[in-house]
């Protein structure tokens, strides 16, 4: 257990440092973010001073990050099989560390409802990117042509929906907790949904 204890302070002391010089930051910046002495703050990173609870929440805000993400142990779990919906033609991940957020890959053959009666509308966000071919975006009253590469990210709140351009396309979505519940309840499906929307 002792060896395991160890391994944790070395690696949070890894991470602090790691998220100090990502930021561009110097000891005495992140020392002043942190209301913190630079010496000590130099000593926290270096293994020299104890780590203390009310400092790792300290650092942890100054770096904008949280606790449980500074101090999470490495996961066994690193790879991750997607749950498949061969009829829909989905594929979906879960997101471990953003529980209800979900990713999905689709591909799209039919262009996005012309009928704005046909649009959705529902509290969350999406964000998407085109893996192959163009994708048309209807959002409200706006059409957006969304090439290979590109990305779009949309409140849901506005009526929206999503299609092929000119030929099938491959899209990866993102949905957040209240978009995928919005997908789901729309669908009727509470194990799959459909990006084309």
């Amino acid at each position: 257990m002792a060896q395991e204890d160890g391994e944790l302070d070395s690696l949070v002391r890894k991470r602090i440092r790691a998220l100090r010089v990502a930021q561009g930051w110097s000891l005495e910046e992140l020392a002043t973010r942190a209301n913190l002495s630079q010496s000590s703050l130099s000593r926290i990173e270096n293994g020299q001073r104890r780590l203390a609870l009310d400092q790792l929440v300290t650092l942890a805000r100054a770096l904008d990050t949280s606790l449980d993400q500074l101090v999470e142990t490495a996961a066994d779990d690193i790879i991750t099989s997607p749950m498949i919906d061969s009829v829909r033609g989905l594929m979906r991940w879960p997101m471990k560390n953003e529980p209800g957020t979900t990713v999905m890959r689709q591909r799209m053959t039919e262009p996005p409802p012309e009928n704005p009666a046909r649009m959705r509308a529902h509290p969350g966000r999406e964000w998407l990117v085109v893996l192959s071919g163009t994708a048309t975006l209807m959002l409200g009253n706006r059409r957006f042509r969304i090439e290979t590469n590109q990305a779009a990210e949309f409140p849901t709140m506005l009526p929206h929906a999503i299609g092929a351009a000119g030929g099938p396309c491959e899209v990866l979505g993102i949905f957040d907790r209240d978009a995928r519940r919005g997908h789901q309840r729309e669908n009727g499906d509470h194990d799959a949904q459909d990006t084309r929307e």
